[in-house]
């Protein structure tokens, strides 16, 4: 079923895409001979409007895919992981805690430490882990680590050594030396709290495992998502806009370089994919494999009326292969809607390597407190994950700055 409404949905992605094309042409047919084209641009607008739904409905297809059910992996478990499932079970519904922790430490090989709560179940955490990037582009899109300690660190090298030509019988002494920046990604903590009536927990038809695990990982999703593009990095993820940018003229290890699109707050009104084609070239070439066009449905909405030099080809197209996004000068487009919108002096395109520029850091395991006391009637399951983000390789990101210079 899921297949055939995602192949539905194509069709009515090139479809809208077609109508798209000759509205567009007949807007600008209109800007040549002066005529009025506010009528026009009203029916693009609802074009482009239609193209987002498609957009947003084949994500929420794929989330639906994607999330697995708890429990229905088909994978063996030991006899101690039975017995560890069996009575968080019993944790879950009725706040018994007798032999939990010695189970876990048996069941997970962990130390326990019920202040801080139990660790959920293997099933649980992996449909946290796996809704997440279905929810936050830049989640799916960047390298992804789990680690065992506190932060991620790694040496990068920022130049190499020079080779130096030698004349016969001479010498030159020593060639520059290699620089090396070191990287550090602290994890922070992240909660979500879900609730549950007391009434529902004694409901023995309720899966309330999988429930809390999907309700969990969905605001995760959004969480972490919106911290991987605006995150400050003070006690959560640092994003990709709160970076120091540069004219990339000017480019310097640890800031991010951007290309000024000669307006302030859009494109300019001549030729102006130039700066577009200049951001993707401003990306050295061996990052270009592998590259993406990261924005947002508005943005998006203005590059697609975009064509090339001679007014005869669009510069965006549709491709089942790059997603709904499409592809833009031949790379895909990404959206993630925490980006901002166009505005003065905004950066609101990224043109980047995710996988080498940005890494996703997750600290292993998530915690579950129960808490029947704080509010009558309810009971509350407080999970816990520690993640962290940043940017590890500063020259395989740039940006679009939305402004004169």
């Amino acid at each position: 079923m899921e297949f055939k409404e995602l192949a539905d949905l194509v069709t009515k992605r090139d479809e809208a895409w077609g109508a798209f094309m000759k509205t567009n042409d007949e807007r600008l047919v209109a800007i040549e001979k002066g005529l009025p084209t506010g009528e026009i641009q009203a029916k693009l607008d609802a074009i482009n409007a239609d193209l987002a739904e498609i957009r947003k409905t084949a994500e929420e297809l794929e989330k639906k895919s994607n999330r697995p059910q708890v429990g229905a992996d088909g994978k063996e478990i030991t006899a101690e992981q039975a017995e560890y499932k069996k009575a968080f079970g019993d944790y879950m519904r009725k706040g018994n805690t007798n032999g939990l922790a010695e189970l876990q430490q048996k069941a997970m090989n962990s130390s326990s430490d019920p202040d801080g709560g139990y660790l959920v179940l293997p099933e649980m955490d992996m449909a946290i882990d796996r809704v997440v990037p279905t929810i936050s582009s830049m989640a799916r899109l960047a390298d992804n680590v789990t680690i065992g300690s506190s932060k991620w660190e790694k040496l990068m090298k920022t130049s190499g050594m020079s080779l130096a030509w030698v004349a016969d019988g001479g010498t030159n002494g020593e060639t520059t030396e290699p620089q090396y920046a070191k990287v550090t990604i602290d994890v922070h903590t992240a909660e979500i709290e879900p609730w549950v009536y007391n009434e529902t927990l004694q409901d023995s038809f309720y899966n309330l495992e999988s429930d809390l695990a999907n309700e969990a990982a969905i605001g995760f999703g959004e969480g972490v998502g919106a911290a991987l593009i605006t995150g400050n990095g003070v006690g959560q993820p640092r994003g990709i806009a709160s970076y120091t940018f540069v004219a990339n003229s000017s480019y310097t290890w640890g800031n991010v370089g951007y290309i000024a699109s000669g307006l302030s707050g859009g494109f300019t009104t001549s030729a102006p994919a130039d700066k577009v084609i200049s951001l993707q070239h401003s990306l050295k070439q061996q990052y270009r494999p592998g590259a993406v066009f990261l924005t947002n449905d508005s943005t998006l909405g203005v590059m697609r009326q975009l064509k090339d030099g001679s007014g005869s080809y669009y510069l965006w197209n549709p491709d089942p292969a790059a997603g709904f996004g499409g592809r833009f000068l031949g790379s895909p487009v990404e959206i993630d809607d925490n980006i901002a919108a166009a505005g003065a002096g905004s950066y609101s395109l990224f043109y980047l390597n995710p996988k080498r520029a940005y890494k996703v850091v997750n600290r292993a395991g998530t915690t579950l407190i129960r808490d029947n006391i704080t509010s009558k009637g309810q009971t509350k399951f407080n999970f816990r994950k520690r993640i962290g983000g940043g940017i590890y390789n500063y020259e395989a990101i740039k940006a679009l700055r939305f402004a004169t210079s």
